[in-house]
């Protein structure tokens, strides 16, 4: 999971504490150590490793919540690098909300289908992004999400792709 400052709250603790119940291995990776706070102080969650120490060939899946988090991560050269460079491996990268301002930041949302939060739309336009207003949008190895109301949608989503069932 990669998180930053100010993340929406829901949308890093649930899928975390989803993944962590069904038996994912999980390492929060950020650009600073310590515990991040939401941006509504609702959670607070420990950062595993800085964004240099990941191994991208350790990980099935990138999990990119939103809020505040994509704007100040897209500022560090090696967090957008990062993105980059897993989600060019083919393997699955998830974001939520504000979350796919990272992949818009990387330059690869040309031509995909993808949601998130409504306030980003003409952003991921001008990335080229086809934005729809949907819960979930699946485009390849790209699962994409609007907010926490999507929540369900976006794990089920998750789960299929780490168990490789057919997405519906």
């Amino acid at each position: 999971m990669l998180l930053g400052r100010q993340y929406q709250d829901e949308e890093a603790s649930e899928p975390l504490a989803f993944l962590k119940e069904n038996g994912a291995t999980v390492d929060v990776v950020s650009v600073e150590k310590g515990k991040l706070k939401g941006l509504h102080h609702r959670a607070q969650i420990n950062v595993d490793k800085l964004v240099g120490e990941v191994d991208i060939s350790e990980y099935d899946m990138m999990v990119i919540p939103g809020g505040r988090s994509p704007a100040h991560l897209r500022e560090f050269p090696e967090a957008v690098q990062l993105v980059k460079d897993f989600f060019e491996t083919g393997k699955t990268v998830a974001a939520i909300c504000h979350g796919p301002q990272m992949l818009a930041k990387a330059g690869l949302l040309t031509g995909k289908d993808i949601t998130g939060y409504p306030k980003i739309k003409d952003e991921m336009l001008e990335a080229g992004a086809h934005f729809h207003d949907e819960p979930v949008m699946i485009d390849a190895n790209l699962i994409t999400s609007r907010d926490p109301r999507d929540m369900e949608a976006f794990t089920r989503a998750i789960e299929r792709a780490l168990t490789k069932l057919p997405v519906r």
